[in-house]
């Protein structure tokens, strides 16, 4: 695997401070590998780079063809952080880029995204301290370098203190069936900090505003059924105990963190694909320790559930046997 390349790879070549790897065939400068970018739990660069290339199989397709805006936290995950749309300086010319008009961002010109297409891609991203990945509901449309039309639509379920991931599962099962009711099948996973995602295809895909009014209804139903529960409105003196149901995610010039992506928080956990009972289970108990995923836990459990995600990108989970 690529993962054992790139451990086998760690250390065997060292020049001015620099060691190098070869993913894919592709050799790789990297940097800093020993220091600590999550110090609560003592989880080094080296151990991110590896993660990453690791479960590239099942992220990767959540990527290809959606132009990538890196969080990149050069002190670790506790420290300031800046995103990144246009491709960094240095990029390798191996790693493709797609000039996409900035017009719904309301300016000129077009911003310059990387794709990340494989493993390499992938580490060389991780090696820049890009521990977050996100990326829109849409694909490139490279012959008019233009916004494609969303092929995906997310909710974006944020509880307000003291409401918190209990409550966002209670609100997602909601939304589970009113979706279903309308034919769509509704895919969740964490969000890897406080709250819960919910995704849904779009086939055929749809122009982005109108995903976004769908997106939109939907969340002003969930508001209307369950009034004490959830607010639709983006004002932040109206989410304190309640759920935000965040459609405007749904914007074309809006990005989500990607499935299989760590989060910059105090440990290094994942925003991971789950099973709706898992998500009965949380709602149900009151615990919300079963939806808290941290990386070498998100390797093991894909391992035995493949990706839960893969209906998303047309493709049935492929399951193993448990060891």
């Amino acid at each position: 695997m690529a993962s054992d390349v790139l451990d086998a790879s760690v250390g065997a070549s060292a020049h001015g401070g620099r060691r190098y790897a070869t993913v894919d065939g592709r050799r790789l400068a990297l940097s800093n590998l020993d220091k600590v970018l999550y110090p609560q739990a003592g989880v080094t660069k080296a151990a991110v780079l590896a993660y990453y290339a690791q479960i590239a199989p099942v992220m990767l397709p959540h990527l290809r063809d959606r132009p990538v805006t890196l969080r990149r936290f050069p002190e670790g995950a506790t420290g300031p952080s800046f995103f990144e749309k246009n491709a960094p300086r240095g990029r390798p010319e191996w790693v493709p880029t797609a000039a996409v008009q900035r017009r719904a961002q309301g300016g000129d010109g077009d911003i310059r995204y990387i794709l990340l297409c494989d493993v390499a891609g992938l580490v060389w991203a991780a090696n820049l301290a890009a521990l977050e990945i996100h990326v829109p509901m849409w694909r490139v449309d490279p012959p008019s370098h233009a916004y494609g039309d969303a092929d995906l639509m997310v909710f974006d379920l944020d509880p307000g203190d003291p409401a918190g991931m209990v409550e966002c599962c209670r609100v997602g099962l909601w939304l589970r069936e009113a979706l279903a009711d309308e034919g769509f099948e509704v895919y969740p996973k964490t969000s890897g900090s406080k709250g819960l995602q919910l995704y849904t295809r779009l086939d055929p895909p749809r122009p982005g505003a109108a995903s976004r009014e769908l997106a939109h209804r939907f969340a002003r139903a969930a508001e209307r059924a369950l009034p004490d529960e959830v607010v639709s409105n983006m004002r932040r003196d109206l989410r304190p105990g309640k759920v935000l149901v965040d459609w405007s995610q749904n914007h074309p010039s809006k990005t989500t963190v990607a499935a299989y992506s760590l989060r910059a928080r105090p440990r290094p956990t994942v925003s991971t694909p789950v099973r709706w009972e898992e998500v009965e289970a949380c709602e149900r108990t009151g615990d919300p320790a079963g939806l808290a995923f941290e990386l070498d836990g998100v390797l093991e459990r894909v391992e035995t559930t493949g990706d839960l995600f893969a209906p998303l990108v047309g493709v049935p989970p492929a399951r193993k046997r448990r060891r």
